[in-house]
């Protein structure tokens, strides 16, 4: 499985667990499981990087990818850029928005990845 095939099942699954509030069949998707141990934190650094706007007005597709970006930029050692790189194109590929929702998607990763350094 490709790293970016990975994120896509993460990005799903995330999706779902978001939608029904309980794991799916996750037992080879130890990312999935780390997210999840730590959404609390997770959602709190999303939180604290929206600019008048909270988590629970993103949709649940642009809520996912976030998560996994986040948790990325703050639990590993994936360049940060990478990072953001492969969030904004799981954006484009999944979530059917306009250029002025994807620049939103864009500015909030940054604000992340600037309270994280």
């Amino acid at each position: 499985m490709t790293r970016r095939e990975l994120r896509e099942e993460i990005i799903f699954k995330l999706y779902l667990y978001d939608l029904i509030q309980s794991k799916q069949d996750t037992e080879n998707l130890e990312m999935f499981n780390e997210i999840i141990n730590n959404l609390e934190d997770i959602d709190s650094i999303i939180e604290d990087a929206l600019e008048r706007y909270s988590l629970s007005r993103l949709s649940f597709l642009d809520r996912a990818i976030m998560r996994l970006a986040t948790y990325e930029m703050a639990y590993t050692d994936t360049p940060k850029a990478i990072v953001m790189d492969e969030a904004i194109e799981l954006t484009k590929q999944y979530s059917d928005i306009d250029d002025k929702q994807r620049r939103f998607n864009n500015r909030l990763l940054q604000n992340i990845k600037e309270s994280l350094d």
